[in-house]
């Protein structure tokens, strides 16, 4: 039929009236409440998966079909067989994708269908309506809509099983899709966000579960990497010897499986770059950052946990669901920090869960008051004398954690009892212990002990206060640009010495070509184009003329600067600071104006110029960083900046000013000898005298213990050595 459908038409028509038959009698059926036969629904079913095979070679005999075949499923889909469903649906999909049907006609069909309780049937319509989505998502923009109706119609309102189910199945499938990133927008990650403040505990329980493990589902996705490979921009290179191989050498059958093959690698070559970007990027996205309300989102949610009856470990995912809405959006909400103390307890479920949340929720633009119960409460509970290793390792972390979000908790004698720690015998608390000392090296130092500090890198450094906002005046490591541009100016400088060393004949000759300039040129130093030029900016002639005699004024200077630089070779300091004096007279503001000074010195405007046009800003052609290669740059200097050596005494000042604290060095014995007081107790038994028969005791002890080692020493000879 599908070869020759003029010449089956005949069969068609009776396979048409044999499935309008079989419709009428299981319409029959279901009015007299009868189960339908199973004779009757094996028949139907293949009578439609055949009729729908063959629909788009009839399309004007088969043209009621589809909606014969949709409207069955929607009136009876609940009383009919599991087998007949699934014959039924797999039909009409087939419809869907020979684009016959529409799409959104047959949406909320196949979302009803996945409430029926039919497992088979469940995975093969939500199978249809991602994929579908997925290919027609652009030419349909109404589907998402439907979508979130069916979400959202009965959210806070108490609604009947079947459409909590209906929600549920809509709630998966617009996490599938956004996983997928078949609708990465900011209204889906919002819609699913708001599925976890739902009424019923099942969507919010599914809702949840998406947020917290968004990422983990993210990195181990393996579907959409067809999709996914359009937008990556990865640079693929392969030989030519391969290319060349799977287009040109071998038959046709081999050239196609070559190709093939290429195709495979590329693939796993962009999947390995799409797994190293993935690995090298620290900032995870998460659909918590699109909410349009935050504060309004973690309100709500920190309500429901107060109030709900849930087990545990539902409320574990709500705490950490708002700690990590507040750790995103900076939010404050003073009650949370308050309602974790209830469960601040070493043997409490999953408190390594519970202090992580703890520590998330915390953030610089949070009240250091608001907390300062809470860390206390972790302190006392966790690190103490009497408590276990474990606990007491997990509790430094915990307090390391939440002093690196708000270093303001910390004051210098908890932070000395707490580095005492360093010296468990322990290897969990001592890791613990010193992983807080080398994190307040750099954030304050001075609230360690000196001999905890080591060598900050900062010694001065101090958390700022709360509230206080650093504002920036330039771009952050700039100067690390010019520090390399003039050490490469003065090798550049010590290069041009040299050169110029060996052509002192062509200095001379192009002194003499300036100075001959400067006579031709000082009487028409400006053209009238240039005195036109500078009439549009409202000047007179005589600041023209004002201008003239300065600038003759300045290159004389420097002329007379060139001079004695050249006959007093000793005294080159002396011309270089007259070289400045004269440059600076006029400062390089007074340049920009009205006149063109083209006609000028080229080389006494250089020297102008390298003279007033200091600034901290790396040099650059328009006064602007490129993203691409400056910042780039300015990084690379950040990892391989090498420290400046220091001299000798530089070092030995640097430790004699540690050691200005310190009393002066005296050794053990010299401090013993000049002990005040009278003798120890183990010096006095020294000088006891032993009565006899305990020294004739001691004697023969040590007979005793010199003959054993005899006797052991003669058992133990193993032969001559062959040197001897």
């Amino acid at each position: 039929m599908k070869c020759d459908s003029g010449g089956y038409e005949a069969e068609l028509v009776l396979l048409q009236k044999q499935f309008e038959s079989l419709l009428e009698l299981c319409d029959e059926q279901g009015k007299l409440e009868y189960s339908i036969s199973a004779r009757v629904a094996h028949d139907l079913g293949e009578r439609a998966l055949f009729l729908a095979h063959v629909a788009p070679f009839y399309p004007n005999h088969l043209a009621h079909f589809p909606t014969k075949l949709a409207d069955l499923l929607r009136r009876r889909a609940r009383k009919l067989p599991s087998g007949l469903r699934f014959l039924l649906a797999r039909a009409l999909i087939l419809l869907v994708n020979r684009k016959i049907v529409r799409v959104p006609d047959t949406l909320s069909l196949f979302m009803d269908l996945q409430t029926l309780g039919d497992s088979r049937l469940k995975v093969i319509a939500f199978r249809h309506v991602v994929h579908s989505i997925r290919r027609h998502h652009a030419d349909y923009a109404d589907l998402q809509n439907l979508l979130f109706n069916m979400l959202l119609q009965n959210q806070d309102t108490p609604s009947s099983p079947a459409q909590e189910e209906l929600a549920l199945r809509a709630l998966l499938t617009l996490c599938e899709l956004h996983r997928r990133k078949v609708w990465f927008d900011d209204t889906t990650a919002d819609a699913i966000c708001t599925a976890s403040l739902y009424s019923a505990p099942k969507i919010m329980i599914t809702a949840l579960s998406f947020l917290l493990g968004y990422e983990k589902i993210e990195h181990n996705d393996d579907g959409g990497d067809d999709d996914d490979d359009s937008t990556i921009d990865d640079e693929i290179t392969l030989s030519r010897e391969t290319l060349y191989k799977a287009n040109h050498q071998g038959t046709a059958a081999s050239k196609k499986k070559k190709k093939a093959k290429l195709q495979r690698v590329i693939r796993s070559m962009k999947k390995q770059q799409r797994r190293a970007s993935q690995q090298s990027n620290n900032s995870h996205y998460s659909p918590l950052n699109c909410l349009k309300d935050a504060w309004a989102f973690a309100m709500e949610l920190f309500n429901r946990l107060k109030t709900c009856h849930e087990r545990y470990e539902v409320k574990m995912m709500m705490m950490k669901v708002i700690a990590l809405t507040i750790g995103l959006h900076r939010l404050i909400l003073p009650g949370f920090y308050s309602f974790l103390q209830i469960y601040i307890q070493p043997y409490q479920r999953d408190i390594t869960n519970l202090l992580a949340v703890t520590a998330q929720s915390c953030h610089d633009k949070v009240p250091p008051q608001v907390v300062e119960p809470l860390f206390k409460k972790i302190v006392e509970r966790f690190v103490h004398d009497h408590s276990r290793p474990e606990a007491i390792a997990v509790g430094l972390s915990a307090v390391r954690e939440i002093c690196m979000r708000m270093p303001l908790l910390m004051n210098a004698d908890l932070l000395q009892d707490l580095a005492l720690y360093k010296k468990s015998h322990e290897k969990a608390v001592s890791t613990a212990a010193r992983s807080l000392i080398a994190l307040f090296r750099e954030v304050s130092p001075q609230l360690l002990v000196k001999k905890d500090r080591g060598r900050p890198i900062d010694p001065k450094a101090r958390p700022m206060a709360y509230g206080k906002i650093n504002v920036l005046t330039d771009v952050p490591g700039a100067e690390l640009l010019q520090i390399i541009d003039n050490d490469d100016e003065q090798e550049s400088g010590k290069s041009d010495d040299s050169v110029c060393s060996d052509s002192d004949n062509d200095q001379e000759n192009g002194q003499k070509r300036v100075n001959d300039e400067h006579e031709t040129k000082d009487d028409h130093f400006i053209s009238e184009d240039e005195y036109e030029r500078g009439c549009d900016y409202e000047t007179d002639g005589s600041d023209v003329e004002d201008y003239v005699e300065g600038m003759k004024d300045d290159l004389e200077d420097i002329e007379e600067a060139d001079e004695v630089s050249e006959c007093k070779e000793d005294d080159g300091v002396e011309a270089k600071s007259a070289m400045e004096e004269a440059s600076k007279k006029r400062k390089f503001a007074d340049l920009s104006g009205p006149l063109m000074i083209a006609d000028s010195s080229l080389r006494a405007l250089k020297k102008l110029a390298g003279t007033t046009g200091g600034d901290d800003q790396p040099e650059s052609k328009d006064g602007i960083l490129s993203e691409k290669e400056d910042f780039k740059r300015i990084n690379e200097l950040k990892v391989h900046e090498k420290r400046k050596k220091h001299s000798k005494e530089e070092r030995l000042a640097r430790v004699r000013a540690g050691r200005e604290e310190r009393g002066k060095y005296q050794a053990r014995t010299a401090v013993k000898q000049k002990k005040t007081g009278g003798l120890s107790n183990r010096q006095k038994e020294r000088k006891k005298r032993m009565p006899l028969a305990a020294k004739r005791d001691q004697v023969a002890r040590s007979r005793i213990v010199k003959t054993k080692k005899n006797q052991c020493s003669a058992k133990q000879f193993r032969g001559r050595k062959a040197w001897k």
